[in-house]
């Protein structure tokens, strides 16, 4: 069965245009031209990807994705005719997977679309995935894509929780931080060193007591990070 997609675009253009591309190439599109719109059919039906332009009236594209991520584990694409880095940033900060900057190819969006979907794809059909990965006060829970810290959820993004369920493969060996944002990030692109620092320090934030001396995602300086439930291994950080 061919992928479902969910397109939120307030330009018609822009929205036909890639319409006609993702239905040409086989994917079952349905756009809109609001979120609040795009609310109702994610409510109604499962889709496989979204693709979010950032300014939308009403509801813009950053809130919706922020507000999105409490309820929905799915790709999400932005879209943007803003070219700076703080727009990139602040939307991989609210749980954007990918990030195209308007006007884009229409080979390099088919790209980015087929690696987000091909990376839910083969995290779903891991055949050894463990349910639970038990760190000590930290516990990544492979169901609920979650971590749960100190007895509390910690609400994590997608990307995330992925780049955590990375580093978990191989608890206290250190992974390039080339190799981190290769892995997780699922698309050809030259490494963003900024993209990869905005989600370790919000995991940080978001499992660490003090996420200025973190006891669990580590900093390998020079090289990367490692996760490990000792605290003994903190001075590494």
């Amino acid at each position: 069965m061919s992928a479902k997609v969910r397109i939120v675009e307030d330009d018609r253009v822009t929205l036909r245009l890639v319409e006609r591309l993702l239905q040409s190439r086989g994917y079952q599109v349905v756009g809109t031209p609001t979120a609040e719109g795009a609310v109702e059919h994610l409510e109604q039906a499962e889709f496989d990807l979204l693709i979010l332009d950032v300014g939308l009236p009403g509801i813009d594209g950053i809130t919706f994705c922020r507000e999105l991520r409490s309820k929905w584990f799915l790709p999400v694409i932005m879209l943007t005719a803003r070219s700076g880095s703080r727009e990139k940033v602040e939307g991989l900060e609210v749980g954007a997977d990918d990030y195209l900057t308007k006007p884009f190819e229409s080979d390099e969006l088919l790209a980015r679309v087929r690696a987000q979907l091909r990376r839910a794809r083969d995290y779903g059909a891991q055949p050894s995935r463990p349910d639970r990965i038990d760190l000590g006060d930290v516990v990544l829970d492979f169901t609920e894509r979650d971590a749960v810290v100190r007895g509390r959820r910690a609400g994590l993004t997608r990307r995330e929780f992925e780049v955590l369920a990375y580093l978990a493969r191989d608890p206290g060996r250190p992974m390039p931080r080339e190799q981190v944002f290769e892995s997780v990030w699922g698309f050809a692109e030259e490494f963003n060193t900024n993209s990869l620092d905005v989600i370790i320090h919000r995991i940080r934030k978001k499992i660490e007591e003090d996420a200025s001396r973190p006891r669990y995602l580590l900093t390998v300086r020079g090289f990367g990070y490692r996760l490990s439930g000792s605290a003994a291994d903190a001075s590494t950080a």
